[in-house]
């Protein structure tokens, strides 16, 4: 009994330890949709003003919904807080119900009686509605100057949160959104050496002018001196056929990193590969033609979207009416192809091949030289 219950126990915590394991995934860096995953902890208040000092920025990176409430608030604030001094000019030159008034009385506002009357009529001056109900009559000259400063702040709000949508509306990161990459890459074979490729594609007719494209390897290391550095950065080059920087970015393009002795891939093998923990991630930098504002698009790839030994599908075929398809059905499909299982296979086979190749052609000796023999000699006795 003891033993079944033990063994019941073991198969219980064994069901619940490896769920757990499968689960357990690196926490990213940069999300497949561009986002940095990062916190800033332990900072000091006094640097929370330098986000009011530089209020420009706060306003346009702050959420749509904090942007609606700030749009009503301060529209809505500014109207409440004049119409308490339109209240306060009426109620100080007795303009208000209730009030005593002499005979001959002469308002400084016609209609403000109250202060509903008072939020009306700063509603109307500010936004310049004018029904006519509502009027200075020009016996206060305090009123003249509260309708200037009202007016002139008015038009300041208007134009700050006209800029502030406008800004927001037109950042580069909407931009970004038409631009996309595979959802995996892959190592394979490419013009005789083994490449790390990746897609990437433009949504969008309009181009990317001056587009360049470059890596960075994310990984944890130990120094020679015991330093260990978190999220230490390693240039990774990508390249196309065409070079790598202002890419034609009319169709998708295929990027492809060579693994040699430079490259921080060069000691991976298939088998290593699901083991590393590093994360590459992938910029795309360039300038939008219709709005001529820079943008960047960036995405990352953990060693468990990176397949060893296949090949992107083709996606780009000609119609019969003379124009270029791109079926993005197949765009981050990719099949099994023939893929040495490491860089080191790679090369020694490379170099047998070639010591091969010596050998069945032979080897020029330097010291043999052709002699012309005229005269045939028979050298031969009876």
């Amino acid at each position: 009994m003891v033993s079944l219950s033990s063994s019941r126990m073991f198969q219980l915590l064994q069901g619940h330890l490896q769920p757990d394991a499968h689960r357990t995934r690196k926490s990213r860096l940069v999300t497949k949709d561009g986002r940095c995953n990062i916190e800033f902890g332990n900072i000091e208040y006094s640097n929370h003003f330098a986000y009011l000092l530089d209020f420009w920025t706060t306003f346009v990176e702050i959420r749509w919904r904090f942007v609606l409430l700030l749009f009503v608030a301060s529209f809505a604030g500014s109207w409440f807080i004049f119409s308490l001094l339109w209240y306060w000019i009426a109620k100080s030159n007795g303009d208000l119900t209730g009030q005593n008034r002499t005979d001959g009385h002469v308002q400084c506002v016609d209609n403000v009686n109250g202060l509903t009357t008072a939020f009306l009529y700063s509603l109307e001056t500010q936004t310049t509605i004018g029904y006519g109900g509502r009027a200075l009559t020009g016996h206060c000259a305090g009123t003249v100057a509260l309708i200037i400063v009202q007016s002139l702040i008015g038009v300041f709000i208007n134009c700050f949160m006209c800029g502030v949508i406008l800004a927001k509306i037109s950042l580069p990161k909407k931009r970004a959104k038409t631009v996309t990459f595979s959802d995996t890459a892959v190592i394979c074979l490419k013009k005789g050496s083994l490449c790390l490729l990746i897609r990437v594609a433009n949504l969008r007719k309009t181009l990317l002018i001056g587009s360049q494209i470059y890596g960075k390897l994310l990984r944890t290391t130990t120094t020679a001196d015991g330093e260990t550095i978190i999220l230490d950065q390693v240039d990774i080059d990508f390249t196309v056929d065409a070079g790598k920087d202002n890419l034609f970015f009319v169709c998708p393009l295929t990027l492809y990193h060579v693994i040699n002795t430079s490259s921080p891939f060069y000691e991976l093998s298939a088998d290593s590969l699901p083991q590393q923990d590093f994360e590459l991630v992938v910029f795309l930098d360039g300038m939008a033609e219709s709005t001529s504002s820079a943008c960047q698009v960036r995405t990352s790839y953990v060693p468990q979207e990176i397949k060893w030994g296949y090949s992107f599908l083709p996606i780009i075929s000609r119609t019969k009416m003379g124009k270029y398809h791109v079926d993005f059905s197949n765009f981050s499909k990719s099949v099994r192809v023939t893929t040495p299982h490491c860089v080191h296979c790679f090369e020694t086979d490379s170099d047998h091949r070639k010591h091969n190749n010596q050998e069945k052609g032979g080897i020029d000796n330097l010291g043999f030289q052709v002699i012309d023999i005229h005269d045939s000699v028979d050298v031969t006795k009876m």
